[in-house]
């Protein structure tokens, strides 16, 4: 048997599907068909004004991961934006829509005796979203703890207010 080196290439490994995105949109599909039978606007749609596909290059960083609730007084939006500080983040309100924006960049340089790897990535992102007549935009704040930026957009003094309507028997 002869002893010659053998020649190891390394390879990228195959891009694995977002499976979690894909069973993200199938769900979203499936609760835009149920509301729409009543001919009310989705839930989703009444604040997310972006496409319905999502072109992403290989120099951008996907968007981030949102959460949209409501109670009595007020709408939240939470976004995870993991890595990112307060400079790297704008939120703002132009008419009726609300945007967010994020910068994130990252480097890194090793120098040793034998080698030097120097690996540098940089990106951005962007998210707007449709206001309700309801909020009242003078209040609206934006908090960032832990990598989670939470919007807080406070209702009209209109809007808390809850009709009592009686129901008669005919």
């Amino acid at each position: 048997m002869a002893d010659a080196p053998v020649e190891v290439k390394r390879t990228v490994p195959a891009r694995t599907p977002d499976v979690f995105r894909s069973f993200r949109n199938e769900m979203d599909r499936l609760f835009d068909r149920f509301s729409s039978g009543f001919g009310l606007p989705t839930f989703r749609r009444l604040f997310d004004i972006e496409p319905a596909w999502d072109y992403r290059s290989s120099f951008t960083f996907p968007s981030p991961a949102v959460d949209v609730t409501e109670d009595d007084n007020a709408y939240k939006i939470t976004a995870e934006l993991p890595g990112l500080e307060q400079k790297d983040i704008n939120v703002s309100v132009l008419g009726d829509t609300l945007t967010i924006k994020g910068e994130k960049s990252y480097e890194k340089e090793e120098k040793e005796k034998d080698r030097h790897v120097s690996e540098r990535a940089y990106g951005s992102f962007q998210r707007s979203f449709m206001l309700p007549e309801s909020v009242n935009r003078e209040q609206i704040a934006a908090d960032l703890a832990k990598g989670v930026l939470t919007i807080t957009l406070p209702k009209t003094a209109q809007a808390q207010k809850q009709q009592k309507i009686e129901v008669k028997a005919a």
